[in-house]
């Protein structure tokens, strides 16, 4: 869509216009061909009807991101993909209010995500991009929720600093040919990040950033909603607290676990034998090398020293792992491990696995079990040996 185009799109007719796509589009229950049709027989201009329709539809995609929300904002596809979600853009921007700036400009704004959180958040936020047409996005997805904030156009690497208290920035890791994984292949590339790095200073980047990259001083957080690592976050030395977290959000609300929760930090890690329980270290904190606080969490150690399972006599909850009691150790050899399921009568099978070269969706169709009793199965690896462990979860 050209910039012409969303103005239009914009004013009386074209709200009209998207109203109107909006109904039509759940008349027909998402169908992409009926709703084009219908939509053209109200609006015959191909790009305004195409506009108005790729809205909806983007709208749709956007709800688990953006929450209700999302029906009144405006997107393109590829900035809905690179879009935080609103719980962790929330997030980030309480933290960052937090130390209280003066002021935070967004470069790279994209359509708006995290300058809209910013601007709950009750910041003074100014938002930049290099394409006019998410710059419009975000100037209108601001106005949408009653939000006040400031949209220009202009490349951020040429964009004065020195007058704002803080600044966040989420380089571009996307190319022509897919995502980009060398840091300097960013847009901005790293060194502009490490110069970011030396203000007071946020930086998205991918949740697999090497700890090794992470500049001396600067805070390393990794970020999972519901279960699924969604980001990491550099945070500049003056608004660092630690050297690497983990900030697990779920529905009962938010928790961190930092490298002062880990008594193992630099020594020896813990392993130990198969205890009663077993436990899932989040995303996270596996990313964020916390697996050894969560053995420190549960009086326990791991199964293997370079595998994140724990274990324990204990039986503990927590947000930053998932729980199992330990009901039986099964032969890891395919075959036999089958017969022990069937001798279990089990059918539905969920198939964990970590440390071993096993795709959990094929194993389960060789198995073909058709009994009528669930069951969860951990396949890892315990000091070179492959174990199947069958548990149930807290």
């Amino acid at each position: 869509m050209d910039l012409d185009t969303f103005r239009w799109l914009l004013t009386d007719a074209g709200q009209r216009l998207l109203d109107r796509a909006t109904h039509a589009y759940a008349d027909v229950d998402g169908d992409p061909l009926r709703a084009a049709a219908a939509v053209r027989k109200i609006e015959p201009d191909p790009e305004r009807s195409s506009a108005a329709l790729t809205q909806v539809q983007l709208r749709v995609r956007a709800v688990p991101k953006f929450g209700d929300e999302a029906v009144r904002l405006y997107f393109t596809p590829d900035a809905l993909e690179q879009s935080t979600r609103r719980r962790v853009a929330d997030h980030r921007a309480a933290r960052l209010a937090a130390a209280q700036p003066s002021s935070v400009v967004d470069l790279g704004c994209g359509i708006g995500g995290d300058l809209l959180a910013f601007a709950r958040a009750g910041l003074t936020a100014a938002g930049v991009d290099s394409d006019p047409v998410r710059v419009a996005m975000a100037e209108a997805n601001l106005a949408a929720l009653g939000l006040a904030g400031a949209v220009m156009a202009v490349d951020a690497t040429t964009l004065e600093l020195d007058g704002f208290g803080a600044v966040f920035a989420d380089p571009a890791r996307r190319g022509a040919r897919g995502r980009v994984f060398d840091e300097h292949g960013w847009t901005p590339p790293w060194p502009f990040v490490e110069d970011l790095l030396r203000r007071t200073a946020v930086v998205k980047v991918a949740p697999g950033i090497p700890h090794t990259l992470v500049p001396e001083g600067v805070e390393a957080e990794w970020v999972s909603d519901h279960g699924e690592v969604k980001e990491a976050a550099l945070w500049s030395p003056g608004l660092a607290t630690t050297r690497h977290r983990a900030t697990v959000i779920t529905g009962g609300g938010l928790a961190s676990l930092t490298s002062e929760d880990d008594p193992y930090a630099g020594r020896e890690r813990p392993v130990r034998e198969l205890g009663a329980h077993l436990y899932e270290p989040d995303g996270a904190v596996i990313r964020a090398g916390l697996v050894t606080a969560v053995a420190a969490g549960v009086d326990g150690g791991l199964l293997d020293e370079h595998i994140a399972y724990v274990t324990s006599d204990k039986s503990f909850r927590s947000p930053f792992m998932r729980s199992y009691y330990v009901l039986d150790e099964l032969p890891f050899k395919e075959k036999l491990l089958r017969q022990a399921l069937v001798e279990r009568n089990i059918g539905p099978i969920t198939i964990k696995k970590r440390g071993v070269d096993i795709i959990p969706e094929q194993l389960r169709k060789r198995l073909a079990l058709t009994g009528e009793e669930e069951a969860t199965v951990v396949l890892t690896r315990v000091a070179g040996a492959g174990k199947a462990l069958l548990v149930r979860p807290f």
